[in-house]
């Protein structure tokens, strides 16, 4: 029994560790001159549980990473509302919006109070401007969070249905 708390204290520790402040050069995998431009043009935005940051279609004012909290994605798409997950502490939020057209693809909110740190879009082009590999680093990142909630998606449809035939098997054979 004792084993199983040090092990849980091991995991709540390595989770606490991965979330510590950490500088925006070595987050983003960026030289530190660059990070240093990024953290200067940033701001700090403080947030409420149940406060709306953005809505999807709105402007995009820049990255967002967030800082302590816990916030909730959700989207609307054809004619239904889905949640496409949390975002907690070290998350990069809105990169598709950032790098694309510039409006937002979902709409966040708070669910604990938290804050975001904004890295303005035209801190971003500056900063892609000197250190082209920072876009593809973030294109990347973006490629993982649409695999990630893929995913998530992909079993949120399935597992009903596989629990539903296996139920339906078990009865056949009765």
């Amino acid at each position: 029994m004792m084993g199983d708390l040090s092990i849980r204290a091991g995991d709540r520790f390595e989770r606490l560790a991965a979330v510590a402040a950490h500088p925006l050069a070595e987050l983003l995998q960026c030289p530190k001159e660059t990070g240093d431009l990024l953290t200067g043009a940033s701001q700090c935005i403080d947030f409420d549980g149940g406060q709306v940051v953005f809505s999807q279609d709105g402007p995009c004012s820049g990255l967002y990473v967030v800082v302590s909290g816990d916030f909730v994605r959700k989207a609307e798409r054809f004619q239904m509302r889905v949640t496409l997950g949390p975002a907690r502490a070290g998350d990069l939020i809105e990169v598709a919006a950032a790098l694309g057209d510039g409006h937002h693809t979902y709409t966040l909110k708070a669910v604990t109070p938290g804050s975001l740190l904004l890295l303005p879009l035209g801190a971003l082009h500056q900063a892609f401007a000197s250190h082209p590999p920072l876009r593809m680093r973030l294109l990347e990142e973006l490629a993982r969070e649409v695999s990630r909630a893929y995913i998530t998606c992909s079993l949120s449809r399935v597992t009903p249905a596989r629990r539903h035939s296996a139920g339906a098997t078990r009865n056949q054979g009765q």
